[in-house]
């Protein structure tokens, strides 16, 4: 990330880690002993929509295209914009606004 965020955001960072770990997981890793750090690659995108969109919607299609095309797995829509309201459902829950 390189410069050190406010406290709630850094909530809202460590927050959207474990959503993508534990909830959207494509690849269905999280109840192995995989490496924890396996979507973390995408967390610094994510947070950043998450604070800058109000709405689920871009969200959910970038998790889609990642888990299209970089992972090679079939769509999940639904799934993704689940996890996309979530994130913005725990920055609510944290006090950001966008």
């Amino acid at each position: 990330m390189g410069k050190k965020l406010p406290p709630e955001q850094l909530e809202l960072y460590k927050r959207i880690d474990e959503i993508l770990f534990y909830k959207w997981d494509p690849i269905g890793i999280s109840d192995g002993g995989w490496a924890r750090d396996e979507y973390q690659s995408y967390l610094p995108r994510v947070f950043r929509m998450a604070l800058e969109y109000r709405s689920p919607d871009k969200i959910a299609k970038y998790m889609t295209i990642v888990a299209t095309q970089s992972m090679g797995l079939s769509e999940a829509k639904g799934h993704d914009l689940t996890i996309a309201k979530l994130i913005l459902e725990v920055k609510e829950s944290i006090g950001i606004e966008s």
